[in-house]
């Protein structure tokens, strides 16, 4: 346990001076674009072109590891979005009720977490989560809210614009291109590999304080009811699903699913708040998720990361 606490410290640690910098200094939220721009668009492009870029182009096609982990996560988003519904919740609220509880801040603080945790052997399963359920997230969230009739652009319109964000998201175009490169077995330029390198070795400190930061920008004002469940679900229930539905479908390689379940495990995605403030539902509360669902993962991830470290949950349930 002394070992875990070791590792996470630096995590939670970063999260903590950003957090204590926007309250101290003060800036304006505007302040931290510069810095979101270079970590979206710069940073961790990079680090996932280097991860996909040196992983064998056969473990990059097991569509089916991929498949799952995505089921798995939407079994949880419709559970959680029928529960708000029959709470009587609008549409749009209900929509962003399950965000809150299936979208985990994977891209902020999934790579560099699980890399520390299990080594270069979970590059390819972050890269493959980090891209496909983001995209995916990127399709469900204007459908949804469409449907909602937070979106009150033509149907086509509507799809233009997802299909358009999917195909030119900086995450999903650096994994492609590290595909190619994998495929192809060209070798980059040395300087290029340099530059890709300098570039991942700063996406996690920027990216965790930058959500550090974000955190303070937000504070906290009440905690409404439904907060509760859903942090059990975020923080327990859905790496309990993924790690269930991983075991029950198919024989993946250990590190895989311990990265699949790890990933879960994480809190509440910043980009939830950013989606209900898009469409002006459930923005105070989506924004408390975020922040409290952290909070509670500095006791949550010990606890997970100790049960895989220690042989506690086997790689597969059914063997």
């Amino acid at each position: 346990m002394a070992a875990i606490i070791a590792l996470l410290l630096p995590f939670f640690g970063l999260i903590l001076i950003g957090y204590l910098a926007a309250r101290i200094t003060r800036q304006p939220a505007e302040a931290l674009g510069w810095m979101n721009t270079f970590i979206i668009y710069a940073a961790l492009p990079a680090l996932f072109f280097k991860l996909v870029s040196r992983t064998p182009i056969e473990d990059l096609a097991r569509i089916d590891f991929i498949a799952t982990d995505i089921a798995a996560t939407y079994l949880v988003y419709a559970a959680l979005f029928l529960i708000a519904w029959l709470r009587r919740n609008s549409f749009g609220d209900s929509t962003i009720q399950a965000f809150a509880g299936a979208y985990g801040n994977i891209g902020y603080m999934g790579p560099g977490l699980a890399l520390l945790a299990f080594g270069e052997g979970a590059a390819v399963p972050v890269a493959l989560i980090v891209c496909f359920e983001n995209a995916m997230h990127f399709i469900v969230a204007p459908a949804m809210m469409a449907v909602a009739g937070g979106d009150k652009r033509p149907p086509a319109q509507v799809g233009f614009e997802v299909v358009r964000k999917v195909a030119l998201h900086p995450f999903i175009l650096s994994t492609a291109l590290g595909f190619l490169v994998a495929a192809s077995g060209l070798e980059p330029p040395l300087a290029f590999q340099r530059l890709v390198d300098y570039l991942a070795q700063a996406a996690a400190p920027c990216a965790l304080f930058a959500m550090g930061v974000t955190l303070a920008l937000r504070p906290l004002k009440r905690v409404p009811v439904e907060i509760g469940y859903l942090s059990l679900v975020k923080l327990v229930l859905l790496p309990t699903t993924v790690y269930v539905v991983l075991s029950a479908a198919g024989d993946f390689d250990p590190v895989w699913v311990y990265s699949a379940v790890l990933l879960a495990g994480l809190p509440t995605a910043t980009n939830v708040f950013v989606i209900s403030q898009q469409y002006g539902v459930w923005q105070e509360r989506a924004s408390a998720t975020v922040l409290i669902t952290t909070a509670l993962s500095v006791l949550t991830l010990p606890v997970l990361l100790y049960l895989i470290t220690s042989g506690f949950l086997p790689p597969d349930l059914f063997p």
